[in-house]
C-alpha cells in the first residue's frame, strides 16, 4: 500500500527576481519524491483548482474576488508579501484544491501528505506571511459542509503560529485549533487558539517533542476528531532562516513519526501539509520537507 501524495505543476508560481521565498521548493520536493519512488507505481494525485464556492466557505466574497480578479488592494498585497498575480492566484487555488483532494485520501487510506499547503496566516478577509488562501480552512470547512467529517483536529507544528486559522474558526466547535511555535516570531499580534503552546527561543529536540507528547494523545481523547491536520512546518530547524527554535533533522524526523504515528494506532485519519520552511538551499529544504512524506510511507509500509 502506498502512502497518497497530493501535486500538481502550479504549486511552483512564478516569481520576481530576488523574491525572499523559497518558491522552487515545491518543485524540487516532487522532483526529490519521485527519483524515491514515493509517489508509488500511479504516481502523484493531481488536484483540481479549487472553486469559488468552496473557497467562499472560509474567505469573504469580496477578498476571494480580489484575489482571483488580480484586483486586490496594495495594503494587502504588501501582508501578504507576494505579488497579486494570476501564477500566484492559480497557485493557491492548486494548493488549497491539493489540501482538499489530500484530507479525501487521508479519510481513505488512513494517511496522505500534500507537497505544498498550511498557509495558515490567510484569515477569512485577507491574506498574509506568503499566504493567500487557507487551505486547511477551506478543506475542513467543505468536509464538514458534505458531512464527510463532524469534528476535525488542527495541529499546527509551524514556527510561526496559525494565527488566521485561530481567527477562522473562533467560535466554531467543529474545529479544534492546536499552535506549537516560536513566542517571539510573527506574527507579532498572536492570535487565540483554543489552544496555544508558546516555545522560548533555542527550543530543542528534546524539550520540544516532550511537550508535543504531553499535549497531543490527550488533545485525541479530548476532541476525537474525524480527521486531523497536520502542519509540519519545518522552519524549527536550528538552520531556517526565520525560525527561532533549535530542532535538528533527527528531530524534525521524530516529530512527524510521533503525529503520524500517534494518529495512525488510533485510526484517526491524518493530512499533512509541509507549511513554512525557508532556507536559501533549495535542495537541503526539500530534503526537510520530505521528511513528512518519507515517514507517512514507512509508516504505511512502502
Amino acid at each position: 500500500m502506498s502512502s497518497p501524495i497530493v501535486h500538481h505543476p502550479a504549486f511552483r508560481a512564478e516569481m520576481p527576481a530576488g523574491h525572499r521565498f523559497p518558491m522552487d521548493k515545491f518543485s524540487r520536493l516532487a522532483a526529490l519524491l519521485a527519483a524515491e519512488g514515493l509517489p508509488g507505481p500511479d504516481g502523484f494525485h493531481q488536484p483540481d483548482l479549487i472553486d469559488v464556492e468552496t473557497l467562499l466557505l472560509a474567505h469573504t466574497e469580496d477578498y476571494v474576488r480580489g484575489v482571483l480578479e488580480l484586483s486586490l488592494p496594495a495594503d494587502v498585497v504588501r501582508r501578504i508579501g507576494m505579488p497579486n498575480s494570476q501564477s500566484v492566484a492559480d497557485r493557491a487555488r492548486a494548493a488549497t484544491g491539493g489540501t482538499l483532494l489530500t484530507a479525501r485520501l487521508a479519510l481513505e487510506h488512513g494517511i496522505a501528505c500534500n507537497t505544498a499547503g498550511g498557509s495558515h496566516h490567510a484569515s477569512a478577509e485577507s491574506g498574509a506571511g506568503f499566504c493567500v488562501f487557507n487551505d486547511v480552512a477551506v478543506a475542513a470547512r467543505r468536509l464538514l459542509a458534505e458531512g464527510a467529517i463532524g469534528q476535525a483536529l488542527v495541529v499546527d507544528l509551524d514556527v510561526h503560529q496559525g494565527d488566521g486559522t485561530a481567527r477562522i474558526f473562533e467560535g466554531d466547535t467543529s474545529v479544534f485549533t492546536f499552535s506549537m511555535h516560536a513566542e517571539k516570531n510573527f506574527p507579532a499580534r498572536k492570535a487565540l487558539s483554543d489552544l496555544d503552546i508558546d516555545l522560548a527561543d533555542g527550543t530543542g529536540d528534546e524539550a520540544y517533542l516532550a511537550r508535543l507528547a504531553e499535549t497531543l494523545p490527550g488533545l485525541l481523547d479530548r476532541t476525537q476528531p474525524d480527521l486531523v491536520f497536520f502542519n509540519a512546518g519545518v522552519d524549527p530547524h536550528v538552520d531556517d532562516k526565520l525560525g527561532r527554535l533549535s530542532l535538528s533533522h533527527d528531530g524534525l524526523g521524530r516529530r512527524e513519526a510521533y503525529v503520524l504515528g500517534l494518529c495512525l494506532a488510533r485510526d484517526v485519519p491524518v493530512a499533512g501539509v509541509i507549511g513554512g520552511g525557508y532556507d536559501p538551499d533549495i535542495d537541503r529544504l526539500a530534503d526537510r520537507h520530505a521528511i513528512l512524506h518519507r515517514t507517512a510511507a514507512g509508516l504505511l509500509g512502502v
